[in-house]
């Protein structure tokens, strides 16, 4: 089997990861692998280094879908059975999952366009996820609450959504003794530090930091005077972010580090992970490893986050951008030690039991195989029908 990935984006989060592994997961199979990315992106970057076929694209200039770009998407895709496409924001009037179904259908390819997708944003189109009126394309969603979404709001039938969680590399993310030492060298922190709250992920308004700065602000001049924050990535808002820290004149109980391919390290050093999302989630990766580690997380109740977050048992949920709810999570937690660390392995026995990475690769694997010489269907564009051809 010949796998294809499009990931249009230079960012490098927790998707990007996933992309990544993925790659190193069909190869390990015996599959081929092309990636579609962007020339200055992440996942090309990382995936010249396997022998995965890499064919890249300038990022600004594929909004103007020349027919050089779509020759040689065409030539990236001709031989894949199958096409993932991640569902990301548009740009210029160009969408990946369009562009490809453009370019299969000009190339008269036999490839199956598979659009992937964990985050909904209600601006986006229908045709991001069903390219109009073609065939072979399916959707596979990340999170329970995604595929509903699709189904209930897109009216999509639901026989072209199917659900498979990411999952998370269990062996990677266990506590382990031995990566102390370096933990503590590359996250240091002040004396008596505790709790340490750990935000690990893209900086982004949408994340909201700001919330949780400010319920840090609270806490550090309250109850806990020795609580302290990692925060462990990068992204267009973090100059916004340092400005509020210096303004909430909390330098001394914060700390920046740059983004990272080993979250694993941060969370030896973290007690608590928390995400105060305000806006578009689907399913982070970053609570799932938090869990597998037996590190508690207080989550927005956004997208399918309760899919992972059983709030009470594996984590604590709250309502997005409130600062005094998130205030008090992190206090009664940290307060109540007998239920933090319950919580904490209560969330390593639920990621081991639905979250495991190498068990959900063999469910995506099993999926695209069952593309192989598939029957071509026509989604309507209008209601949704499908029309066999």
């Amino acid at each position: 089997m010949r796998i294809g990935f499009i990931e249009d984006t230079c960012l490098h989060g927790g998707t990007q990861i996933w992309v990544v592994e993925a790659v190193r997961y069909f190869l390990s199979k015996g599959d081929a692998v092309t990636i579609l990315s962007p020339s200055e992106g992440w996942v090309a970057e990382q995936c010249r280094t396997t022998k995965a076929s890499v064919v890249d694209y300038d990022f600004d200039k594929i909004a103007n879908q020349s027919g050089a770009d779509c020759l040689n998407w065409i030539g990236a895709l001709q031989d894949c059975d199958v096409a993932v496409c991640t569902v990301h924001p548009p740009r210029d009037g160009f969408h990946a999952s369009v562009f490809a179904a453009r370019c299969i259908q000009e190339g008269d390819l036999q490839t199956y366009l598979i659009t992937k997708t964990g985050t909904i944003i209600p601006a986006y189109l229908r045709e991001y996820y069903l390219p109009k009126g073609f065939s072979r394309v399916s959707i596979v969603a990340i999170s329970d609450y995604t595929r509903r979404f699709l189904m209930d709001t897109y009216d999509i039938p639901q026989e072209k959504v199917t659900l498979i969680y990411q999952g998370i590399d269990l062996h990677r993310f266990n506590p382990a003794k031995d990566r102390k030492t370096l933990s503590t060298h590359r996250y240091p922190l002040p004396d008596q530090a505790e709790p340490v709250l750990g935000c690990i992920g893209s900086m982004e308004a949408r994340k909201g930091h700001a919330v949780l700065l400010e319920a840090l602000a609270a806490l550090a001049t309250d109850h806990l005077p020795n609580i302290y924050l990692l925060l462990v990535g990068d992204g267009p808002e973090e100059h916004q972010i340092r400005r509020m820290v210096k303004d909430l004149e909390l330098e001394n109980w914060v700390g920046f580090f740059p983004f990272t391919a080993e979250p694993e390290l941060a969370f030896e050093q973290v007690d608590i992970t928390v995400l105060p999302s305000i806006a578009k989630e689907g399913l982070p990766n970053v609570l799932q490893e938090s869990m597998a580690m037996k590190v508690p997380v207080i989550a927005s109740d956004l997208g399918g986050v309760a899919e992972v977050v059983l709030d009470g048992k594996t984590g604590l949920l709250v309502n997005p951008g409130g600062v005094a709810e998130l205030t008090r999570a992190i206090d009664t937690l940290w307060s109540d030690q007998a239920t933090y660390k319950k919580m904490g392995e209560e969330g390593r026995r639920l990621v081991q039991s639905k979250f495991d990475r190498v068990s959900q690769f063999d469910k995506f694997r099993v999926h695209f195989q069952s593309y192989l010489g598939a029957e071509e269907q026509v989604v309507d564009s209008e209601d949704g029908e499908l029309l066999q051809q």
